[in-house]
């Protein structure tokens, strides 16, 4: 057992918390003694959720910058393991008797290690940087194509950051001091922001417009003198975003059109104008209220802009998910975490309409 509890310490948080520490790393420091370089080693590892600390004012990087997720990997790579990944598991149910009211456990992490090289050599800040650039978009882009759930994004992708700063006996920052495991972490965060924004850029313009919007006044209503202001700086238009059905601008107000408002039974090919956005809201709508096979009869008549509706939904579950719109959140998590068998579904359904429309030609 190994705990930090003050109550056995007099009270003291802080000897608790030195007790755990000390603890974690001579454990550690044992299995890196006892561990054969041909094999992983696996910790399992459960955490508080809300055991953060903010970091200056951008309080994007608390979840993964929390004291004990720090304090364990701080652990492993001190001992001399390398972080290979995270796999993260849903496996605690928030609503059981212990976790009511109190700061229970939310998420269930796998860290996947090897021993570190005897002889690894050491980096600079520049050097890391450099190497986590030229890695970090591929690794994230195969996350993202093997659907993962974006709930488990950012999780899954620490692994893949500290997979870079912990193959390195120990990366120097410009003053000569190593850099801390919280620095790191903080980087690979920014990373991850960097790259979900950059897949704007595959966006169409009307689906770039309803982004910037939505994230400031989801489906509510907001001006529209700044709806329009906001159109310039798209390359798209109020009256272009209202024929292509994804808002609504009356009495000097414009609102994103709700799931529940959209057309039933639409049809992309009878659309003139089909924004990415209007096409994975018809996604979700469908895979309620159909289910898998209804929303891959329309993945197949998407064509290749399903794959984008992907990963809009990876960049829309991010938005919802810092905004605290849980239930919308669902949502595009949802679509993603079912996108394997909508697919697969949807290829059956193209081969079949190649088949009827062989037999036709015939």
């Amino acid at each position: 057992e190994l705990v930090a509890i003050p109550y056995r310490f007099g009270g003291s948080k802080q000897k608790a918390k030195e007790f755990f520490e000390e603890g974690l790393s001579k454990t550690f420091k044992r299995m890196r003694e006892m561990a054969h370089d041909g094999y992983p080693l696996t910790v399992y590892y459960a955490f508080k959720q809300t055991e953060t600390e903010e970091t200056g004012k951008d309080t994007n990087n608390i979840a993964i910058s929390s004291t004990g997720w720090e304090t364990m990997l701080e652990g492993l790579i001190q001992a001399g393991f390398a972080i290979n990944g995270t796999l993260p598991m849903r496996t605690e149910r928030s609503a059981r008797s212990l976790s009511i009211g109190t700061n229970a456990l939310a998420s269930s992490i796998a860290l996947v290690c090897r021993p570190r090289l005897e002889n690894a050599p050491s980096a600079t800040r520049r050097q890391f940087l450099k190497q986590l650039q030229t890695e970090f978009p591929t690794d994230l882009k195969n996350l993202q194509q093997g659907n993962i759930a974006p709930v488990d994004l950012a999780q899954a992708s620490v692994g893949l950051g500290m997979s870079v700063f912990s193959r390195y006996s120990k990366v120097l920052e410009a003053d000569g001091n190593p850099m801390r495991v919280r620095t790191a972490l903080q980087i690979i965060n920014s990373y991850i922001d960097e790259f979900l924004n950059e897949q704007e850029g595959e966006f169409d313009p009307d689906t770039r417009w309803a982004l910037t919007w939505f994230e400031q006044y989801q489906f509510e209503a907001g001006q529209y003198g700044d709806a329009e202001t906001l159109s310039k700086a798209k390359n798209t238009s109020i009256k272009g975003l209202e024929e292509a059905g994804i808002l609504t601008a009356k009495n000097g107000k414009v609102r994103l059109l709700k799931r529940d408002e959209l057309p039933e039974n639409w049809n992309p090919a009878k659309d003139d104008r089909t924004p990415d956005w209007e096409a994975t809201q018809h996604l979700i709508q469908t895979l309620d209220k159909q289910g898998e096979t209804g929303a891959a009869i329309l993945l197949a008549q998407l064509g290749d802009k399903g794959e984008i509706c992907r990963d809009l939904a990876y960049r829309l579950y991010v938005i919802c998910d810092r905004q605290g719109w849980t239930q919308e959140a669902i949502s595009y998590n949802s679509l993603v975490t079912s996108w394997s068998e909508i697919s697969r579904l949807a290829s059956m359904e193209q081969q079949l309409e190649k088949m009827v429309q062989g037999e036709l030609v015939v």
